[in-house]
């Protein structure tokens, strides 16, 4: 008698800036409070989970995203550790945080993210080859990450690569994709980033 199938475990990776930015650009006024935007990851990833036809479990949620310096922004530097150590509650997400770069002329040039995609990047790569998940789901629209994307659907035609991206109706949608592959895009209207949202604004009492 065969056993029931093992189902395909989902690990996804968020691009957290870039999924915020965007999401605020879709469905929010440009002066909307700050905290429009957020998402909670492991509520995502649940989302991608069970919405597929596809026998599947969440493995894991991945989040990367920049860390404000203590020094010069206490403030920023405590609502984002507020706000990871809230996502981190939920057992299946892991946050990566690389510190923000200050220009010399900061705060009236604001503090940029580096080294994101780089880190985003090796761990997709390197997760797939060390056998982390079966379906890798990437959301960015930063087209720095694209050899991830190849490099997996390439060398290691086991593993399952998708892309997630924010849609609204009458908007022209945009997302990751590798010419002449075919690569499955999870949709995510309005309606599923309500399903998603975090309303919780982590500067109150942050330093």
């Amino acid at each position: 008698m065969w056993g029931n199938p093992v189902s395909d475990r989902v690990m996804l990776f968020v691009d957290y800036q870039n999924v915020y930015r965007t999401a605020r650009t879709l469905f929010h006024q440009v002066a909307a409070p700050h905290w429009e935007g957020q998402i909670n990851p492991g509520a995502l990833g649940r989302l991608l989970v069970e919405r597929s036809r596809f026998d599947r479990t969440l493995s894991g949620v991945r989040v990367y995203r920049g860390l404000p310096s203590g020094a010069k922004d206490p403030k920023g530097y405590g609502a984002a550790r507020s706000q990871v150590a809230t996502w981190e509650r939920d057992g299946l997400v892991t946050v990566i945080t690389r510190p923000l770069r200050y220009p010399d002329d900061w705060p009236d040039t604001k503090a940029e993210e580096k080294g994101i995609d780089v880190a985003l990047a090796v761990d997709f790569v390197m997760g797939a080859v060390k056998g982390w998940f079966d379906v890798g789901i990437m959301m960015s629209l930063d087209t720095d990450l694209k050899p991830a994307l190849e490099t997996v659907l390439d060398e290691l035609h086991g593993i399952r690569v998708e892309v997630a991206a924010w849609n609204r109706q009458g908007s022209r949608a945009s997302r990751l994709s590798i010419p002449k592959r075919k690569l499955w895009c999870h949709w995510l209207h309005e309606a599923d980033y309500e399903r998603v949202r975090d309303d919780h604004d982590y500067n109150r009492g942050a330093a």
